[in-house]
């Protein structure tokens, strides 16, 4: 599978956006949560989605600087991108999820990010 982070696999739509909330399930790991739902799992009559959409977000309220948020939703999308096949593997293949970042502090290197990120894919239940 190539490592790639399409247009199509981004979650942007509101509509998706609100049913997330609604309806998924809430999950922590470290300074990581992620709130999900897989389509495959329980399907739904609003959505029907060829590939799973995933999208970040980080808090205004810890990160007062754009520089200091844009910097770690990159960070949460790279991690997405390199560890997508362990992702889908637990989340689905139709799956809409949203990561978030919920520390003050700045994470302090990739690899600490990225073990929180696999510990978190593990942990679904």
């Amino acid at each position: 599978m190539t490592q790639k982070y399409p247009t199509r696999e981004k979650l942007k739509q509101k509509k998706e956006i609100d049913f997330l909330f609604a309806k998924g399930k809430w999950q922590t790991s470290g300074n990581l949560r992620i709130i999900s739902i897989d389509l495959e799992k329980k399907p739904s009559e609003e959505f029907s989605l060829p590939n799973q959409r995933v999208g970040v977000s980080v808090s205004k309220k810890f990160f007062k600087k754009a520089v200091d948020r844009n910097r770690i939703k990159r960070l949460l999308r790279e991690l997405y991108r390199l560890n997508k096949d362990i992702f889908t593997e637990q989340f689905g293949k139709q799956s809409l999820s949203m990561i978030f970042w919920v520390s003050k502090e700045k994470p302090t290197n990739y690899q600490s990010l990225e073990e929180n990120f696999i510990t978190l894919c593990q942990s679904k239940k």
